[in-house]
């Protein structure tokens, strides 16, 4: 149960009155902001930051520079599951209450703490938080309101907004105009329930198939076309007046890893030349394309910080390569401090301390939330931390505020959503710019395109919805397909069931998606290969897998098992749309690392 809430259109006159008495201050000394459709606009605000400053204080301070969650669809819940959890988690009640307590600088949004039910309802999570922020004798500062809209396999906020296949797969396109076009359309969607930072674009260059953690997330394994597309989103993002601000991550970059910086703390031993090479380019040109913020890494990168520290911790890399070598001056957020990759060197208190030492400015999830706030004003009060380090973390953060417009504009209409989340014309470019991502790698016998009378289809192997899906619309060209899920690592009765039921069938379509830790997928595909049938392939994640069952034919790549994905790939499947889809990155043989299957920039087409 829930509590009483007021209506959408009241919450949202109320939260108009609040920014006409609480933030009055704020409107009135903040000049109007440009529409400007390159950047975010308005200059640097230094008089509302001056005098922000000027009154704040110390706690008020300290607090600017955390960002948590709070369980609950509404910002004052009163739901027991969700007031229970809170307690536990912050020792308050619910959202308004975090905000008011620790001063908080931002909030961050998913759906397992409750916060992503719908777009209304956000909207209306998003006004109530703010006018927390904005009420009372605090430091009357908007909130920071973030989530990972990465899209692909890192999609927060789902239907009815609009879904892109991911950033691999824009990197298949090599198209900056479709990057910037969909993180345009992302971020107006963000801006509309009230989410004004978006932790992307992810600018990682994959350059290990083994990466567990990136993959897909990331735009290729070339730093040239990461760097190319990376720079074009966070334009898109933060474009004109209801931009959000772009967060670039996770640097140094997290793209060679074999590790998951979640349950432990990955090395990378590029050196300080390979770093400048390979991982450095995307995030060197989102500096130069103003983003708002950067992301870290909690990885460890011995030639670039012998200490052992992790990247988050090291004032090497946090200010000597960042803040002095790439030149950037805005705000750096940790990743999430509940993350394994930073606690196992430090205890939970030191970390956020050791952080800010190290060039950061906002802290983000700390696993205990009331004491990293106490030890980041204990490490003041005791010297550790000057009142100045704070103060230059906190300017950083208001001029980020101002300059992204979230002080003058920092509500949600919540009556406005329905129309500005999903619309027709956003639905349809996102389905444009992912008919342009399908990669042919193989098409041997030239099976493809199929004939839309070629009679009967068994759409079998990973994801139970991936195959019923696809299965739905190759039966809407086709004759007939019949969905078979075999499993995410079919066993070898699994594998006789899937070959079974293709006896009945013309034709075979297998979908994979990570068959290197999964080797059912590859022992599946050889089965149908085996039986004599025509057999596409289509690996709907990582495009690495048809090393493992190199035998196969006929392959596509689509880089994600989203609904737009899909229908790309059933379009290119019958010909109504040619594939144009380039590989972004090399896939090697299953052997050898070194040794490439197909290369960076493989993509077949269609003869006409």
């Amino acid at each position: 149960m829930h509590g009483r809430q007021q209506p959408a259109g009241h919450r949202f006159r109320r939260s108009l009155t609040a920014v006409a008495a609480a933030g009055a201050l704020l409107l009135s000394a903040a000049p109007a902001l440009a529409g400007d459709e390159g950047g975010r606009g308005g200059g640097t605000g230094g008089g509302w930051v001056d005098q922000q400053l000027a009154r704040m204080s110390l706690e008020e301070k300290v607090g600017q520079l955390f960002v948590t969650y709070a369980y609950g669809e509404t910002a004052d819940t009163t739901d027991p599951d969700d007031v229970a959890r809170n307690r536990q988690w912050l020792g308050v009640d619910n959202g308004r209450q975090a905000v008011e307590e620790y001063h908080l600088g931002g909030v961050i949004y998913f759906a397992w703490s409750d916060n992503l039910r719908e777009p209304a309802q956000v909207a209306g999570l998003s006004n109530g938080l703010q006018e927390a922020a904005l009420d009372g004798d605090g430091a009357r500062v908007p909130l920071l309101i973030s989530t990972d809209q990465e899209h692909g396999v890192v999609s927060r906020l789902g239907p009815p907004a609009t879904q892109f296949p991911g950033n691999m797969a824009l990197g298949a396109s090599g198209r900056a105009a479709d990057a910037r076009k969909a993180a345009k359309i992302a971020g107006r969607e963000l801006r509309a329930v009230g989410v004004n930072q978006n932790y992307a674009p992810v600018a990682d260059v994959n350059v290990n198939p083994a990466n567990p953690v990136i993959g897909v997330r990331s735009f290729s394994g070339d730093p040239h076309l990461a760097a190319r597309l990376t720079a074009a989103q966070v334009r898109g993002y933060q474009s004109g007046r209801t931009g959000v601000v772009a967060t670039a991550k996770h640097f140094p970059g997290h793209g060679d890893t074999d590790v998951d910086s979640h349950t432990d703390l990955p090395v990378i031993h590029h050196t300080l030349e390979e770093w400048r090479s390979v991982d450095a380019p995307p995030f060197r040109e989102a500096v130069r394309a103003d983003v708002g913020a950067i992301m870290t890494a909690h990885i460890q990168f011995p030639e670039l910080d012998p200490s052992g520290a992790p990247a988050t911790l090291s004032e090497p890399i946090m200010t000597g390569l960042l803040r002095e070598e790439l030149g950037y001056d805005g705000v750096v957020v940790t990743d999430s401090l509940s993350m394994a990759g930073v606690r196992e060197t430090y205890p939970d208190a030191e970390v956020p301390v050791r952080a800010l030492r190290a060039g950061v400015d906002l802290l983000l999830m700390p696993p205990d939330l009331p004491t990293a706030y106490d030890a980041v004003l204990d490490a003041v009060t005791t010297g550790e931390l000057t009142e100045e380090r704070i103060d230059r973390s906190v300017r950083r953060v208001l001029e980020l505020k101002h300059e992204q417009g979230i002080v003058a504009r920092p509500f949600a209409d919540v009556d406005e959503v329905a129309e500005r989340v999903g619309p027709p014309r956003h639905l349809a470019a996102a389905q444009r710019i992912s008919d342009r991502t399908t990669t042919l790698v193989k098409n041997d016998d030239g099976l493809l395109p199929l004939a839309d009378d070629g009679g009967s289809v068994l759409v079998t192997g990973w994801g139970a919805s991936t195959t019923a899906q696809l299965a739905e619309r190759i039966d809407a060209r086709a004759g007939s397909a019949t969905a078979h899920w075999a499993g995410s690592n079919p066993t070898p009765e699994a594998v006789d069931r899937a070959v079974a039921a293709a006896e009945g069938h013309d034709a075979v379509v297998v979908t994979t998606s990570g068959a290197a830790t999964a080797p059912g997928q590859a022992r599946l595909v050889r089965a149908l290969l085996a039986t004599g049938k025509p057999v596409v392939t289509v690996a709907v994640g990582r495009p690495y897998d048809i090393a493992h069952y190199p035998q196969a034919t006929t392959h596509l790549a689509t880089y994600s098992y989203g609904a737009v994905a899909l229908e790309s790939a059933t379009r290119v499947l019958f010909g109504e749309v040619a594939p144009r889809g380039t590989l972004p990155v090399m896939i090697p043989t299953a052997d050898d690392p070194g040794e490439p299957l197909f290369p960076f920039g493989h993509g077949l087409g269609y003869r006409r």
